[in-house]
């Protein structure tokens, strides 16, 4: 398949040019069915990433997603839209995936203490820069979908066995009808329908009241950027106090992958102390998961240079820090962060002028 440029058009002119490209591409146009498939790519991938907790398992699951329905176009038969039918694809390879592993864990959730760390699959973080960004949609609808890539409620749809998170997803986040869905699952709308009661009760009980899209917005471009400056200047000069400061009585700190979790000042206090201690460490801000974010670097004498050290997210109470979540196994040019500083970055005093917080 080439790639192509979007369709851009609407209305009755829109549907007839959609109508001739489906034609082109169960004729075997490759190109006419890249301009079909193109524009849903983002929203298939963020789809999979809910799915699979897995950013790089959700960029496999949209390929084959693709591959599969070039090779099914010509057997294609709806109507005007090509979304459902691709969205039955991703969300059925999903499932496949889904049975040939266990769910993704963060630290803070995993209580399997016989369990190798080798063997546990953890959650990754999203880059923003891929978020779903469609002028077309309402308010409300672009808000679920920013409030549902968030850790917490990506975390929570760990927890709902495979079909139940399918239905959640396709129903709430998606707004397929109970009947839509249960022809994209192959079952009943009954079925849908109890899957749906179950899985609404647990991600309830499992996220947090308050979302961070709604922080982030009371706290506004100027209050995050500050949060942000005063975060990584503490981080960078070693001030253990500010940044015990700046966190929540409650505030836990993780490292996926590793097993181990801190929660609490006189916990965090220990660990800062012992990671800032002699180290030289510079913070970039960046987003993820529609979260603040940063790519940590570390120096490292041999390389004479700040390598990556992690991608730490950050949930917000407010001004305070409530949770970090350091991902030490992120590829930060994944989130528009270069893969190594030289010496005389300035780190967090650049905060003040990166864009996107």
């Amino acid at each position: 398949m080439s790639q192509a440029e979007p369709l851009a058009e609407t209305g009755p002119s829109g549907e007839d040019a959609t109508a001739r490209m489906l034609a082109a591409a169960r004729a075997g146009d490759g190109a006419a069915f890249s301009r079909l498939v193109e524009p849903l790519r983002d929203e298939l991938r963020a789809h999979c990433y809910r799915m699979l907790g897995s950013f790089h398992d959700a960029e496999d699951a949209v390929q084959d997603t693709m591959d599969r329905a070039w090779r099914a176009v010509d057997r294609f038969e709806g109507h005007m839209s090509i979304r459902p039918w691709l969205y039955r694809i991703a969300t059925n390879r999903a499932l496949s995936l889904l049975g040939a592993r266990g769910r993704r864990e963060l630290p803070t959730d995993f209580t399997a203490e016989s369990m190798s760390r080798a063997e546990v699959s953890w959650l990754e973080p999203y880059p923003d820069r891929l978020a779903v960004r469609s002028v077309e949609s309402d308010p409300e609808t672009r808000a679920i979908a920013r409030e549902t890539m968030e850790l917490a409620f990506v975390a929570a749809l760990q927890h709902l066995p495979p079909r139940q998170r399918a239905v959640l997803l396709l129903r709430d986040v998606l707004g397929y009808s109970a009947e839509e869905t249960a022809g994209m699952l192959v079952t009943t709308v009954a079925a849908v329908n109890s899957a749906m009661q179950r899985a609404r009760r647990i991600v309830a009980g499992l996220t947090p009241s308050g979302s961070q899209r709604r922080i982030l917005a009371e706290l506004g471009d100027a209050g995050q950027r500050e949060v942000a400056r005063r975060y990584a200047a503490a981080w960078e000069s070693g001030d253990v106090e500010t940044i015990v400061a700046m966190l929540t009585e409650d505030a836990r700190y993780s490292m996926p992958p590793l097993t181990v979790w801190y929660e609490g000042h006189e916990q965090l206090r220990g660990f800062l102390a012992e990671v800032t201690a002699g180290r030289r460490w510079r913070f970039l801000p960046t987003s993820a998961n529609g979260q603040l974010a940063f790519g940590t670097y570390l120096w490292n004498d041999a390389a004479a240079a700040y390598l990556p050290a992690g991608l730490d997210l950050l949930v917000l109470r407010g001004h305070r820090v409530a949770e970090v979540v350091s991902f030490l196994d992120a590829r930060l040019p994944a989130f528009d962060l270069p893969d190594r500083l030289p010496e005389s970055s300035r780190g967090g005093d650049e905060l003040a002028v990166r864009p996107g917080l």
